[in-house]
């Protein structure tokens, strides 16, 4: 590896200059990276809510539908507005009471329930059912719910997941340069108050943020990533990596006191040390990121994929990029050079070490409730219930609860084939379903009085292509509780009753899937990242008791972040219990590695196990604790900023999990080393017993001869 370093910096300049023109295509990539903002598209493609949202474009040519509540038009109007609509590209077709009513029957004998559903003759509000030609999500599908908007000054509010995904894309497009600087500034303040120079923490924010485009150019490959991937990716790679670059300063100082005068030459060496001491720090945190690919719910692949990249862009740029420039502005990192504001905490570690069964008590009492809760959290799945009140969309959806006493909206696919009288009656089976408001389908439109031969093709082919019926089912429960969930499975078993190939679509039966899927990736994930970063703390420390005791303190760690919200009965994303496991896990368990190897090393060269550990814990607790308050700060701030909850609440999360893991790994783990030191020394490579051996009178090579010896 040194010489790597040598010729790292003997071409400093040309890597400089590169590395800036890198970052061109970096940069065009990022601008073509479409980003997905329907979370719902990463359900795998092979349910059958999937499956029959594929029906529904392919056969019906109707990929997206919106409620849109009308206020204060009259009918006449209502009429022109619909042309307007109809106009509007990619919009396939409008449904509401005056196009229903607009049979050549007699009024009376048309469903009073239909009229009752889409007309709130109280407020004069009317309820109109916008069906789009594209996809839910797809960009042509977004623009024209934006050009809808357009033609009235919110006279026409849509609602829907449509409308939903436009909303968070207005939000994160406003948002996102935010988040980045928010977490620079507040990393750039820690390290002002942690490192010895005003200039450097400048230094680690460019080329860390250089390595954070080159990645986030590299998302072109994929096509498209997600609105989560893309709000969090440059935060967490700040956060999870200027571990690094830190890392690298230190090793940089410490050996121009060993080569005085000779800065390259102390340069050449800290790059080799690096390479060897943060190539195997990264492993434990790409394997956290990686973990989450196991999840079939595949935004955990999408999020995984791109901060697992982004470790490894971290790691190239610390030892490439970095060393470059502090090569090159060295003089003005000497001219501004100070004494580290925050003192060095290492000195407390005595005091812990004296009072550790106090700590392990503390241990034992909160592992099993904190358990408990992080099991027994709330959870919501609704996006919309979390996103500000003063969007169209929310507002859109609180009106039509309020004045229609409506929430998630439904869609039957059923065999075209069935009889009518089969057809009619699973209508009005569908409608007595306790919440059902209507079930608007072909029969239900014209009722039992009405011969088919009356109603008009726009209507036969907007609810019946001869090969499916559609049926539109209306319910009073909004998405993602359990009494629609209830309500998807009692319309289920119905439905299969009168047509075995009858399939229930919509945002709602989306979710309930999504429901499952995400209980069964949460302990996927869990134990997959658990038994990887297992493997390889094993493999580096050569040890089988070591990865138990450090995994189970990360996971004391994670147990406590998880289970204050069942205490404060705060409400979280569905996806935070996966995502914030595996990356507090991956990134964190670090701190537990490089203190494990201190005392391992002191343990090696004869100090007994109560000097060891105290030596362990003072001489890390420093560098400990200024990782975790850099990691804090790239996350709390974004928390704190974000309007979009879902994105606050992990960002909240992480910020609080990395603080959690500085206290579990400064007072919990070298308790852990007190209690099972013994256990430790025996199972474990590279230790020394000093008492064992005064007890038996071996000397400490022959000892440590036996340790490495096979078996």
């Amino acid at each position: 590896m040194i010489q790597f370093g040598k010729k790292v910096v003997k071409f400093r300049v040309l890597i400089l200059i590169l590395s800036f023109l890198l970052l061109i295509p970096a940069v065009f990539g990022y601008l073509r990276t479409r980003i997905n903002y329907d979370i719902l598209s990463y359900l795998p493609k092979d349910i059958e809510t999937m499956q029959g949202q594929d029906i529904l474009l392919d056969e019906f040519g109707t990929g997206a539908f919106s409620l849109c509540v009308v206020s204060g038009m009259e009918d006449k109007e209502i009429n022109v507005l619909e042309e307007e609509l109809k106009d509007i590209s990619h919009v396939k077709d409008v449904i509401w009471y005056g196009a229903v009513a607009d049979l050549s029957v007699p009024m009376e004998l048309l469903p009073e329930d239909i009229r009752d559903t889409l007309q709130n003759a109280e407020t004069g509000s009317s309820l109109l059912i916008v069906t789009f030609d594209t996809s839910m999500s797809a960009d042509e599908t977004l623009d024209a719910i934006e050009e809808i908007r357009g033609l009235t000054d919110r006279q026409c509010l849509l609602s829907g997941m449509s409308a939903v995904v436009l909303d968070i894309k207005k939000i994160c497009n406003s948002e996102a340069l935010v988040y980045v600087a928010i977490a620079a500034l507040l990393s750039a303040l820690v390290l002002a108050l942690t490192m010895d120079s005003y200039l450097i923490p400048a230094i680690f924010l460019l080329s860390i943020g250089m390595a954070i485009i080159y990645n986030l150019g590299t998302n072109q490959i994929a096509g498209e990533i997600s609105f989560i991937t893309q709000a969090l990716a440059a935060v967490l790679q700040l956060a999870v990596t200027m571990d690094y670059s830190i890392f690298l300063w230190h090793s940089y100082g410490e050996n121009q006191k060993k080569y005085p005068g000779d800065k390259k030459r102390a340069m050449a060496h800290a790059i080799s040390q690096t390479i060897t001491s943060v190539v195997g720090s990264s492993i434990t945190t790409v394997a956290g990121f990686l973990a989450m690919c196991f999840m079939t719910f595949t935004l955990g692949m999408d999020l995984g994929i791109v901060m697992a990249k982004g470790v490894v862009f971290g790691v190239i740029g610390c030892v490439t990029i970095l060393p470059s420039m502090i090569l090159i502005l060295d003089k003005w990192l000497e001219k501004t050079k100070h004494r580290p504001i925050i003192p060095d905490v290492g000195r407390i570690g005595a005091f812990i070490i004296q009072h550790y069964p106090v700590f392990l008590v503390g241990f034992l009492i909160l592992i099993g409730p904190m358990f408990y809760a992080q099991n027994h959290n709330q959870v919501y799945y609704d996006l919309v219930g979390t996103l500000p009140d003063d969007l169209e969309s929310v507002e859109a959806g609180n009106k039509l609860e309020a004045e229609f006493d409506m929430g998630a909206t439904h869609i039957v696919l059923a065999d075209s084939n069935m009889s009518e009288k089969d057809a009619y009656r699973m209508e009005k089976e569908l409608e007595e379903v306790k919440g059902v408001k209507l079930a608007l389908g072909l029969d239900a439109v014209t009722g039992p009085l009405v011969p088919d031969v009356m109603v008009p093709d726009h209507i036969k082919e907007i609810l019946d292509n001869g090969k499916y019926q559609m049926i539109y089912v209306m319910s009073e429960y909004k998405t993602g509780t359990d009494e629609v969930n209830e309500q998807c499975d009692t319309l289920r078993a119905i439905i299969k009753r009168y047509d075995q190939t009858a399939m229930l679509i919509g945002e709602a039966p989306c979710t309930q899937d999504l429901i499952t899927i995400t209980d069964r990736d949460f302990k996927v994930v869990s134990a997959v990242s658990i038994v990887l970063i297992f493997l390889i703390i094993a493999a580096v420390l050569k040890s089988i008791s070591l990865p138990v005791i450090l995994v189970l303190v990360i996971e004391f760690g994670i147990f406590i972040n998880m289970g204050i919200p069942h205490f404060t009965g705060t409400v979280l994303p569905f996806i935070a219990s996966i995502v914030i496991g595996t990356i507090q896990l991956g990134a964190t368990v670090d701190y537990a590695i490089l203190m494990t190897n201190k005392y391992k090393r002191e343990r090696n060269h004869g100090a007994d196990k109560k000097e060891a550990v105290t030596t362990a814990l003072s001489s890390s607790l420093q560098s400990v604790l200024v990782s975790a308050l850099s990691f804090f700060a790239a996350t709390f701030g974004v928390g704190m900023y974000s309007s979009i909850d879902m994105i606050s609440s992990l960002c909240t999360l992480l910020a609080r999990g990395a603080i959690i893991s500085l206290f579990v790994v400064a007072f919990v783990l070298p308790a852990m080393y007190m209690v099972f030191d013994k256990v430790i020394v025996h199972t474990s490579a590279g230790f020394s017993d000093k008492n064992n051996q005064e007890k038996t009178g071996n000397c400490p090579g022959r000892s440590m001869q036996r340790e490495h010896l096979p078996g």
